[in-house]
């Protein structure tokens, strides 16, 4: 059997260990006779497995107990929605930092539900950067202050954690949690979907403080109510079973490798890998800041665009495949995310070597 590299940028690329295991359990779950797909999720058997899981995400990311982990469907998109009905109607606004396409779609769905304030923007820069934290403008009757802490499209990671006084801070953490440490303290609310760093699409993961409860909108569907989800440990309506199970799988992995201080370690090393490799290059290029670089998803792009399908087609070739970079930002990028391993990321910079002595 041969695997491509996959450098998709999600659903991504999932450990062959994990795999493996889903592979052997398809059929018979730890003798239950049967597969996770087909379990009733009230029965004893999916109630362990979701028991489990959410303890591994609470000793992987240090989650204490004040705060809900919550298992939801819809991915950071509907979150996008989710998240104002539940916080906004504390106070009826939020501010929103906007460092890319991501967070800026997250702003404009808030804003049917409350007033939104711009805190902060590096839209005029072309948001290749993220907007420090002086240039911040917080408005005193936020409900909380929303961030993407790693946009996707752009290649721009936050690589520090802001600091928002008494509101508090939300993050869309879908492309970069589980990545390395965070102190999960220093925020009030935290989402993610899992298609990157956790596991399949499906299920989307919303960890959050639970005073924070009691502000949802009326028109909040009551499948979309955090305190609801958390009452009824995510089961107010029939979770995403599978996906929860396998998260569960690449949880167990990430603790056996040495856990997020062993990833972030892993993480560091492949993304330098690149970024050192194009700032010596003399074909491709990448236009992001340094200090704001993406350890998650490296955009570049060619000198010289007349080369780019030739550069895609010789990639497919070798077994490289999605490097292609998002329809609106157009170049290259490689989705490294923690299941990439070291070498495939080296195979990829021998590549472009060999690809820019070709060209040059």
């Amino acid at each position: 059997m041969t695997r491509v590299i996959n450098f998709s940028s999600g659903p991504a690329t999932l450990p062959e260990e994990v795999l493996r295991q889903a592979a052997s359990d398809m059929l018979d779950w730890r003798g239950s006779g049967m597969s996770v797909m087909e379990m009733s999720h009230r029965g004893p058997e999916f109630t362990e497995i979701l028991a489990h899981t959410q303890s591994l995400v609470r000793d992987v990311l240090g989650v204490p107990d004040h705060y809900a982990v919550l298992f939801m469907q819809g991915g950071a998109i509907a979150q996008n929605a989710i998240l104002p009905m539940n916080l906004m109607g504390a106070t009826g606004a939020a501010d929103y930092v906007v460092s890319g396409v991501w967070s800026e779609k997250s702003m404009k769905e808030a804003s049917k539900y409350g007033q939104v304030h711009v805190a902060a923007s590096s839209r005029d820069s072309g948001f290749l950067s993220m907007p420090i934290q002086s240039e911040w403008h917080l408005s005193s009757s936020a409900a909380y202050v929303h961030m993407c802490s790693n946009e996707t499209i752009g290649g721009v990671e936050c690589h520090w954690t802001p600091d928002t006084g008494h509101i508090p801070l939300v993050a869309d953490m879908s492309s970069n949690i589980m990545s390395a440490p965070i102190d999960v303290q220093r925020y009030g609310l935290v989402y993610a979907g899992a298609q990157k760093n956790m596991g399949p699409s499906g299920v989307t993961l919303v960890i959050v403080r639970r005073d924070l409860f009691g502000h949802a909108l009326p028109i909040t569907p009551s499948a979309f109510n955090y305190q609801l989800q958390d009452e009824q440990t995510s089961m107010y309506n029939t979770p995403p079973t599978y996906a929860i199970y396998i998260m569960g799988l690449v949880l167990q992995h990430i603790q056996k490798l040495g856990g997020l201080e062993a990833m972030q370690t892993h993480n560091q090393r492949k993304a330098q890998v690149l970024y050192d490799y194009l700032d010596h290059s003399r074909l491709f290029f990448n236009r992001v800041h340094r200090d704001d670089r993406s350890r998650m998803n490296v955009t570049f792009f060619l000198k010289d665009e007349s080369l780019n399908a030739s550069f895609l087609q010789g990639a497919e070739a070798q077994g490289m495949v999605q490097l292609r970079g998002h329809r609106s930002a157009g170049g290259m990028r490689a989705s490294i995310y923690n299941a990439m391993p070291l070498a495939s990321v080296e195979r990829l910079r021998d590549y472009m070597h060999q690809f820019e002595k070709s060209h040059t």
